[in-house]
């Protein structure tokens, strides 16, 4: 199901869009807004970015993603924004965004209207985030002015010298709806800059390339089509993971030999009777561990702070200890274990490992849990005999399904 979207004519965000191109060209900064012939383009450079292409047939496509805002691309159950998505879009472009998550919005503009793909209120896709500076003139204006005080470096100390740079940005924009800029636009505007200072020549070029001087055009782009059949998210991040997490759960341990005792085994324990809560010698310590991750939970008889330690000193010690310990278990063939649960009296030492299972000790808030990928990691590094069976979840392509 298809929605309206309230946005300016294509014309008018493109006019815009080129005009900040074609200014900070002229000043340096080329890869920021920029125009080429596939569109034009945003790039934040912080993993934000956005791409308008006009298409032949009086037609248009905006896309992007925010790294901050696009919650369409990590919507738990996933939302294809391409559903219902006309057939003359750029579908290799998009088809590729989607499959590696980072498409976070689509909107196409046809017959007079922009529409996209529905989905539930409230949700954020972030393209007013990432496109606020085209969405109105004052926005764009705005920008300019930012164009000369924040990217040229020059200080506009009085209320005149702002007026005056309003007043540049507006001739600017005005020429540039008109398809007139010419140089004296771009010197009224930005030839007060010493360092950066403007390089009309390139200005220039870019506001051309953009359609926006005598006799230039926008690039336009053919029209796309449809691909026959495409991967779609049948899964989110947080279901593959919960899928994932609940085979783990289920799952029985292979039968494999228990570790032989170790020094390392004797100083965590050591350590932990040093921390007893109750100073009696009971204590308890429950981890998780892999290759690159760790994590600890509070079990009956947490180990107790040092008094006047250093902050996270008693997470900072457990780490080390859990670490040393588990790579003096680990073992060429069944591997390491993941779930660890010691249990230390006076006297005894009690130790639960877990290789292949989640165990029921181990608290889920169906959130956190193992990262697939070190899951992965630390499965593939044992013999095939010593795999459960869930490994086979972590395979990506569970995650998506066909679609026509």
């Amino acid at each position: 199901m298809l929605t309206d979207v309230d946005l300016p004519a294509p014309g008018l965000l493109w006019t815009r869009w080129a005009t900040l191109s074609a200014a900070l060209t002229g000043i340096g900064y080329a890869d920021v807004w920029f125009v080429d012939e596939r569109g034009a383009h945003h790039d934040d450079h912080g993993g934000s970015w956005a791409r308008l292409a006009l298409v032949d047939g009086a037609r248009a496509v905006l896309f992007g993603y925010d790294r901050d805002h696009s919650a369409t691309v990590d919507a738990d159950p996933p939302i294809d924004v391409l559903t219902g998505a006309p057939e003359w879009l750029p579908w290799d472009d998009l088809t590729a965004l989607a499959e590696a998550d980072r498409l976070g919005f689509v909107v196409w503009h046809a017959e007079g209207r922009w529409s996209r793909t529905r989905y539930r209120d409230g949700l954020s896709d972030g393209l007013t985030h990432t496109v606020a500076p085209v969405l109105s003139t004052e926005a764009t204006l705005q920008e300019l002015a930012e164009v000369v005080h924040e990217w040229g470096r020059h200080e506009l100390r009085t209320p005149a010298a702002r007026d005056e740079v309003r007043s540049a940005g507006e001739d600017l924009l005005t020429a540039a709806v008109r398809g007139e800029i010419t140089g004296s636009s771009f010197e009224r505007l930005l030839g007060r800059l010493t360092d950066p200072a403007l390089d009309l020549r390139a200005a220039l070029f870019a506001a051309g390339r953009g359609g926006l001087t005598a006799g230039t055009r926008p690039p336009r782009i053919p029209p796309g089509e449809r691909p026959p059949m495409r991967r779609v998210r049948r899964l989110s991040q947080g279901e593959h993971d919960r899928l994932v997490w609940a085979a783990m759960q289920d799952a029985a341990e292979l039968n494999r030999p228990e570790p032989p005792g170790t020094a390392e085994l004797e100083a965590l324990a050591a350590w932990m009777r040093e921390r007893s809560p109750q100073q009696d010698g009971r204590c308890t310590v429950l981890a998780y561990a892999d290759a690159t991750s760790l994590s600890v939970q509070g079990g009956k008889h947490p180990p107790a702070d040092s008094p006047g330690g250093p902050r996270f000193g008693t997470f900072q010690q457990i780490s080390g200890l859990v670490r040393n310990l588990r790579r003096a278990e680990s073992d060429p063939r069944y591997g390491r274990w993941l779930f660890l649960r010691v249990q230390t009296t006076p006297t005894a030492i009690l130790v639960e490992r877990r290789y292949d299972s989640w165990p029921k000790w181990w608290a889920d808030d169906g959130v956190s849990g193992p990262w697939r990928t070190n899951l992965y990691e630390e499965m593939t590094g044992r013999a095939p005999q010593w795999r459960p069976a869930w490994i086979r979840l972590l395979d990506p392509e569970v995650a998506y399904r066909p679609a026509g």
